[in-house]
């Protein structure tokens, strides 16, 4: 095959250093190379690193007419070609200037290959992949120009996959089922559910993790498996798809070295297989990972000082005069050259080394001169290609179903969800039986009655707040799947609603029994059912108040603040401390008294189980009082309507607060794009 019509890197002399001889005497050619189309890709493709090696080496590409045909093979297959051109990134600092994350960014990432961005810590690495995938923060702003296959389009569903640096799983579930069920959510009704489970298989044996594949993946609730694994899990659960476009933010991290290889081979091979293009965030690879590379993009401090073929990346460093020493790692030296933040600290240090600054400088300027001829001319022969197409999933009511199960395996496993508290509710319970027990129906059983029946439904749904902190691990489980397109907020609200409603029955029918019968309220089923009706649309409605309250304040200990300071207001005005006429009228009785959940809760309470009931002076002197000039005259409660209306409002506001819940999320998906259309310009 003919020689490549670019010329290989010819850095200009350094300032400060001489301009050192190649002992290759010329560039390594390599499947990434400068000289390859953007759609040319290596003939061979390689299952082990040996041969990945010997193709790296023997640098063969499709050239020609070859890469016209390539070209159109990637445009009709759906794959994708990113580039970028001059993204800078600036973030909000302090007495409103911005700091620059990143500096005028250019380059690409081509189907079937693998391209690694490198840099120290803070050089912004994660930046630049947040920017690329389109989820840069709202405090961020970005400049520059962004294409996908040539174009300016949105990343549909199905083309692309971020694989985030937490590893946000359900610490319930096993590794199998965590698979599973995103298959399930991810892949179209058209595959047959064997084909589902046999997929999530093969990508749990491919990533190693057959071993433990019916360990549960841990975390806050329980052990689980470590660290390294679960970051598996994780590409293994955004890699079922085949994505076109996959970002990976820092994939190597908790693993060791023999770990890291593997997946980072696996990934490799998927990408030349399968077409995909990756980009990952990698902090510091071993040699054996660095080799699969095939492209590199080395950050320093945001700016560029290294965008090409990660072969040739030893070669630019000696032809600017600072050579890689012999069995040195060379990520490992290249990090160690542009790393300036423990220059100040090295004074007994026995290594002689140019200033991280003076280097970065040198770098930046030599890739600035020559590498941006070539990324130019690279960019040009990238035509504008087809349109991204969403690809098909899971319908609306499958995803809802798959995620109503999964709940419900969750809520099942997690002790802190429902289960520990279910325990609490029956001691308190028991203890409300044996202290108001068998309260009789003299004049001093009117205050027990109300007493026991404001505590019961206030202090049971306070409790509802415990399940904050899992439900906040899983609206971040939420956010994430909901970023990659998995399913959306209206299947999420669905699913939680009926998974959480036989639970919340549950623990609202047999506790409520305990303390309702050791008690002596009104007997009859039907009194009873009203009771235990109320219990559970409290703790419902409760729920629903602390998911609006995550979907606001996503920190679990600000947020069970935020929920108890609320629930302590509409407490405090409903009626029972301070009657309602003695409510102050601005603010108190309009409106908290008539949106606060505890006046229609207790009000029903009441009317359940004083009308019909007359209470006797045990004093003597045959005096009786009815239950109904109790509620009039004393208690004040509006008697204009029945128990069921009472009902009937605290069911509307269960359906308010989830449809409240709804709104704020729908509404953050469309605030954000608009906030990140005001403030960045890609």
């Amino acid at each position: 095959m003919a020689a490549s019509p670019l010329p290989v890197w010819a850095p200009t002399p350094s300032p400060t250093r001489p301009l050192r001889a190649s002992t290759t005497g010329h560039a390594a050619a390599s499947s990434w190379s400068s000289s390859a189309p953007p759609g040319a890709v290596a003939i061979a493709v390689d299952n082990d690193a040996h041969d990945h090696q010997q193709h790296r080496r023997s640098g063969r590409a499709i050239g020609g007419d070859e890469a016209d045909d390539e070209r159109r093979h990637v445009e009709a297959s759906g794959t994708v070609v990113l580039t970028w051109e001059d993204l800078s990134v600036t973030a909000g600092g302090g007495k409103g200037s911005r700091a620059v994350i990143l500096d005028g960014i250019s380059g690409y990432a081509r189907p079937g290959e693998l391209l690694a961005l490198m840099g120290p810590s803070g050089c912004g690495k994660t930046t630049l992949l947040d920017a690329l995938a389109g989820r840069l923060g709202s405090g961020m702003k970005g400049t520059g120009q962004i294409l996908i296959n040539g174009r300016r389009q949105k990343l549909a569903f199905g083309t692309s996959a971020y694989v985030t640096q937490e590893n946000l799983l359900m610490a319930t579930l096993t590794v199998t089922e965590a698979v599973y069920y995103s298959a399930q959510l991810q892949l179209p009704d058209s595959v047959p559910p064997a084909e589902k489970r046999a997929r999530a298989d093969r990508a749990i044996r491919q990533m190693g993790l057959a071993g433990v594949a019916g360990h549960r993946i841990g975390g806050r609730v329980c052990k689980g498996i470590s660290g390294g694994q679960r970051r598996r899990v994780s590409i293994c659960a955004e890699l079922l798809a085949s994505p076109a476009l996959v970002f990976l933010d820092e994939p190597t991290s908790g693993l060791d070295s023999a770990a890291s290889f593997h997946v980072v081979r696996r990934i490799a091979w998927m990408a030349r297989s399968e077409r995909m293009t990756v980009v990952a965030a990698v902090h510091q690879p071993s040699g054996e990972v660095f080799q699969l590379f095939h492209g590199l993009c080395l950050l320093a401090y945001g700016r560029m000082v290294y965008f090409g073929p990660a072969s040739d990346a030893a070669q630019f460093f000696e032809a600017n005069g600072f050579p890689c020493p012999l069995r040195r790692n060379p990520s490992d030296h290249f990090l160690t050259m542009i790393n300036k933040d423990f220059e100040e600290s090295e004074d007994g240090s026995t290594l002689m080394l140019p200033p991280a600054a003076e280097v970065i400088q040198t770098l930046a300027d030599s890739l600035k001169f020559h590498g941006s001829l070539r990324m130019k001319k690279e960019a040009s022969t990238i035509e504008q290609g087809a349109p991204l197409i969403k690809k098909r999933q899971a319908n609306f009511l499958n995803r809802s179903i798959v995620l109503t199960k999964r709940s419900l395996v969750n809520m099942n496993r997690d002790t802190g969800y429902y289960w520990l508290r279910f325990g609490i509710y029956i001691a308190i319970c028991v203890s409300i039986g044996t202290i108001f027990l068998n309260v009789g129906y003299s004049f001093a059983s009117i205050q027990a009655r109300a007493s026991m029946l404001m505590f019961t439904s206030t202090l049971l749904t306070m409790m509802a707040i415990g399940g904050f902190p899992s439900f906040v691990e899983d609206m971040k489980v939420f956010r994430k799947e909901q970023l990659n397109g998995h399913y959306g907020a209206t299947e999420f609200v669905i699913s939680h609603t009926l998974s959480s409603t036989p639970y919340l029955g549950l623990i609202s029918i047999i506790p409520g029994a305990i303390a309702y019968y050791l008690t002596g309220l009104q007997r009859g089923i039907d009194h009873f059912v009203y009771f235990a009706a109320v219990l559970w649309a409290c703790t419902m409605l409760v729920e629903g108040l602390m998911m609006i309250v995550a979907a606001i304040v996503p920190d679990f200990l600000l947020g069970i603040i935020t929920g108890s300071g609320m629930q302590g207001l509409l407490m405090l005005n409903a009626g029972f401390f301070r009657l309602p006429s003695d409510l102050p009228k601005p603010v108190w009785r309009y409106p908290t008294y008539y949106i606060s959940y505890h006046k229609y809760a207790t009000q029903g309470l009441y009317k359940n189980e004083l009308l019909g009931l007359v209470f006797e002076d045990l004093g003597g002197g045959g005096l009786t009082v009815s239950g109904e000039y109790i509620l009039k005259a004393k208690l004040q409660v509006e008697m204009g309507h029945s128990k069921w209306v009472d009902l009937a409002i605290l069911i509307a506001m269960v359906v308010i607060y989830r449809v409240l819940f709804l709104f704020i999320i729908k509404v953050a998906e469309i605030v954000k794009p608009m906030i990140k259309c005001l403030t960045v310009k890609v």
